[in-house]
């Protein structure tokens, strides 16, 4: 498994209450795809969000959005986890 940032510039309307339902379907979806969205970030202000996520490649993380709720990530980036 790998882990990767996923980067979505700009919702439009983005609220707390609406990420929170998005990553809990995400959370009902994940594991189907062998995924496991791990942590969000979010600024309202910007429409920004940030998502950790731990999956087999970067195309089944977004297939995990596609299925949960359509709002797929602009980019998704490998990253290494940090001490």
């Amino acid at each position: 498994m790998a882990l990767f940032m996923d980067v979505h510039h700009r919702i439009d309307g983005l609220t707390a209450d609406a990420v929170a339902g998005a990553h809990a379907r995400d959370v009902e979806v994940q594991g189907k795809h062998g995924v496991e969205y791990r942590q969000y970030w979010y600024d309202e202000g910007s429409g920004r969000v940030f998502c950790l996520v731990e999956a087999p490649d970067a195309e089944t993380a977004a297939a995990v959005h596609r299925e949960a709720h359509g709002l797929v990530a602009d980019e998704i980036v490998p990253v290494q986890e940090g001490g």
